[in-house]
């Protein structure tokens, strides 16, 4: 398996930002770091073992940007309005520095795509699918893990324009039925899956609450609720994500 490292420079960030490319043919599969977590978690935690016959026969390949959580949803010092300033800032860095440097790299390697996979667990799992809705032109699926949907388990009792754009319980829940999202959605591969098992219950609930907003709107997704004995960890994510890469057909 080819494994690379880039470092290059976010003028969103206005910093260095890293990311690891693990093969290079296949569909571009967005990896989103858990809590707090680093771009090379996806190898360290060794999801990259579980997917690894997907990426060795070229069926993925698997971009994994750095998250600045620390910064943002769990920002020690709660300036609540910074952390929706830098929430929005680094999802710029994804839409519009990171996500066009996945299709240059592919270009590169002659492996012509048109739409990137975004996934991820637990809060990885949140970004996956608040990138996937902000900006389904660019997402085409996202395979959300155990994540959460509304800003309000991190910031309670508190909203401005930046925290708004990045809850998508909220801006679905307001998403015009005339909005050409809408039909883009529909076209475009939506997994939402949950544990009911240990630390699951808060995601549990927010993801409960995400199918009824979908539901309402009419947007088809696939949620699907796993068994009792499903935690909110590691080993259920292996068995989780190439599970639903091999039932969407990659």
């Amino acid at each position: 398996m080819e494994i690379r490292y880039y470092r290059e420079y976010s003028h969103s960030l206005q910093r260095d930002m890293e990311f690891k490319v693990y093969g290079t043919r296949g569909k571009p599969v967005v990896w989103f770091a858990c809590q707090s977590g680093r771009f090379y978690d996806f190898e360290n935690f060794k999801m990259v073992d579980a997917l690894s016959d997907f990426i060795e026969q070229g069926r993925i390949q698997v971009f994994c940007p750095d998250s600045i959580d620390d910064e943002t949803w769990v920002n020690p010092t709660w300036d609540k309005r910074y952390v929706g300033e830098m929430m929005e800032k680094w999802v710029h860095y994804i839409m519009d520095e990171f996500c066009p440097r996945v299709f240059e790299i592919n270009s590169e390697n002659q492996n012509r795509v048109h739409g990137l996979l975004a996934a991820g667990a637990s809060m990885g799992g949140m970004h996956a699918a608040n990138l996937f809705f902000r900006r389904p032109d660019i997402f085409d699926g996202v395979i959300s893990l155990s994540g959460a949907y509304n800003a309000d388990m991190f910031i309670q009792g508190y909203m401005d324009e930046n925290i708004y754009n990045n809850s998508p319980i909220h801006y679905l829940n307001n998403l015009p039925s005339d909005h050409w999202y809408m039909d883009l959605y529909n076209k475009n591969q939506i997994v939402i899956c949950c544990g009911q098992g240990d630390w699951e219950g808060p995601l549990l609930e927010s993801t409960y609450k995400l199918k009824e907003v979908l539901d309402q709107k009419g947007i088809h997704a696939w949620v699907d609720i796993w068994g009792m004995d499903v935690a909110h960890d590691w080993p259920w994510w292996f068995i989780q994500m190439p599970y639903f890469l091999e039932k969407l057909g990659y």
